[in-house]
């Protein structure tokens, strides 16, 4: 685990003594959007047109993050357009590599060896965590975005023109909800199972995992009356969800001590996650060998033994009861 400094790596864990115990994750650096002209997005700087090829995207299979994008580049069918790279599941002192292992892409583009240097290759005295995804132009030779909300938004719309699979995960009739339930999940689930991790104090600990399992009863009884978050069917929350969901009994329970209740013991949610493990496209994206991996064997600080466990066993690919909602 590491950053760069004025585009120099440095081996440094948080800094959790300045904030009280507490994990405060930064902002994303790079924040531009491919168009389906070239506009300019959101945030950003314009020029980055949708065109096949164009683009690369480089992943972790272990990171929740990443995997959002992953999924959407599946579910949008934008293999043929946006070509991957996945990274080694195990992070230390070098930070994401590329080191061979089973499952990992190497970097077509440059023959990296580290992350890091996709990063100075963008903005070589760059200053920041590396972190995944990145997607990158090959065109003008530079990082679109690293934030994955946004990441999967222009996947959702941007290659639409181009021929790209049908489907809206961020209709404007639900944003406004969509939004509403991706802001407590992002505070108190996704992000709420580092806070409980990464918390370096009692205090910082149960801040966070209070309100992550408070959500977690929330969410069960929200999925008693609705197949999916939103009656209208899969949206953007529901799979920004999932990527956090799937990960929890094997990980996030006994490694970040998110352990007052399991998926497995709510019975809405634990369907939930097999309806969508089982979606076209989305279990070849799951990879738990490099889920498991990375975060036993990669945070001595909190696994210093790594030793990685065996289980639990968990069969996504069961049958759910799901379907009868719809």
């Amino acid at each position: 685990m590491g950053l760069l400094v004025d585009g120099q790596w440095q081996d440094q864990w948080y800094d959790t003594k300045s904030s009280g115990g507490r994990f405060v994750r930064k902002d994303a650096a790079f924040r531009s959007w491919i168009t389906a002209d070239g506009s300019a997005g959101p945030s950003g700087s314009g020029g980055f047109k949708a065109e096949p090829g164009r683009y690369h995207l480089y992943v972790s299979y272990a990171c929740p993050w990443a995997h959002r994008t992953l999924i959407f580049r599946a579910l949008k069918g934008l293999e043929k357009f946006i070509t991957v790279s996945v990274v080694n599941s195990y992070m230390a002192q070098d930070g994401w590599t590329f080191t061979p292992e089973e499952g990992v892409i190497p970097d077509p583009l440059f023959g990296a060896d580290f992350m890091h240097q996709i990063y100075t290759k963008a903005d070589a005295d760059y200053t920041g965590r590396v972190t995944v995804p990145v997607l990158w132009d090959k065109k003008t030779g530079t990082i679109v975005s690293n934030e994955s909300s946004e990441i999967i938004r222009m996947f959702n719309t941007a290659f639409n023109g181009l021929g790209a699979k049908a489907g809206d995960y961020y209709p404007a009739e639900h944003r406004e909800e969509i939004n509403a339930i991706n802001e407590r999940v992002y505070h108190t689930v996704n992000n709420g199972v580092y806070k409980g991790g990464f918390a370096t104090t009692q205090a910082a600990y149960e801040e966070a995992v209070v309100p992550l399992f408070e959500t977690l009863d929330w969410l069960e009884e929200k999925l008693s009356s609705s197949r999916y978050l939103l009656d209208y069917g899969a949206t953007e929350a529901d799979w920004r969800l999932f990527t956090t969901l799937i990960r929890f009994d094997p990980v996030y329970v006994g490694h970040f001590k998110c352990n007052i209740r399991t998926i497995g013991s709510y019975s809405n949610l634990s369907h939930y996650v097999r309806d969508l493990y089982q979606q076209p496209g989305v279990a070849k994206t799951v990879n738990m060998a490099h889920i498991k991996n990375h975060y036993y064997a990669s945070h001595d600080t909190i696994n210093p033994t790594r030793i990685v466990p065996l289980g639990p066993d968990i069969d996504f690919s069961a049958p759910h009861n799901r379907g009868q909602m719809d």
